[in-house]
């Protein structure tokens, strides 16, 4: 493990200054690993779609535990490549998909991830998703529990209204109102964020 190398250092800067909710930061280094990693996850789950889901849910997990990166411990590539590698063996066990067991996880492997990611997503399309996911999720942990659960309930889960009703124990009318009123305080403040600040004195 070397972090004395220029590429090794500017990771490990960027990776300290994103531990301080630093967006430039945390875009260079997007811009810097994606592709890489990228290929990591193609190379796991050999399907386009997951792995340009992976590779957002990754660089979520990098922007809320960058400050849990210890240079002492890792390179910042194998730290990051670490990440993805659990994100793909998470989805690959949700979903029960085929994967080979050969797959290279090494950040030096000779093969060019490039290579691999040259037709996946533009990086900066990729990029704003992973962003506007960050800011749902930061709306949604703002939601009261019954509402957050409702919401995760009827849209990762599939739940109908009489299913939530039956899991969560109460009426009908209550589990519709429940998702109702998540959705519209969701709406509202996934909009607010959304809308420049406006500058000091400008009133």
């Amino acid at each position: 493990m070397d972090n004395h190398t220029p590429e090794n250092q500017r990771l490990v800067i960027l990776l300290q200054r994103v531990s301080l909710q630093d967006h430039a930061a945390f875009k260079q280094l997007y811009d810097l690993t994606s592709a890489h990693l990228y290929g990591v996850a193609l190379r796991f789950v050999r399907k386009k779609e997951l792995a340009d889901e992976i590779l957002q849910d990754a660089f979520i997990n990098v922007w809320q535990q960058a400050g849990g990166y210890s240079a002492t411990l890792s390179t910042p590539m194998t730290w990051l490549i670490s990440i993805v590698r659990n994100k793909s063996l998470d989805r690959l066990r949700r979903g029960k998909l085929e994967f080979d067991n050969t797959v290279v996880l090494d950040e030096t492997s000779s093969e060019p991830a490039h290579e691999e990611a040259a037709d996946h997503a533009d990086p900066h399309e990729l990029y704003a998703a992973a962003t506007e996911k960050m800011e749902l999720n930061r709306c949604l942990s703002l939601l009261e529990a019954p509402h957050r659960q409702s919401l995760a309930l009827a849209y990762y889960n599939g739940m109908s209204h009489a299913e939530l009703a039956e899991h969560l124990q109460v009426p009908l009318g209550t589990a519709k109102a429940w998702v109702r009123r998540g959705l519209e305080r969701l709406r509202k403040c996934v909009e607010s964020s959304s809308q420049p600040a406006t500058p000091k004195g400008s009133r």
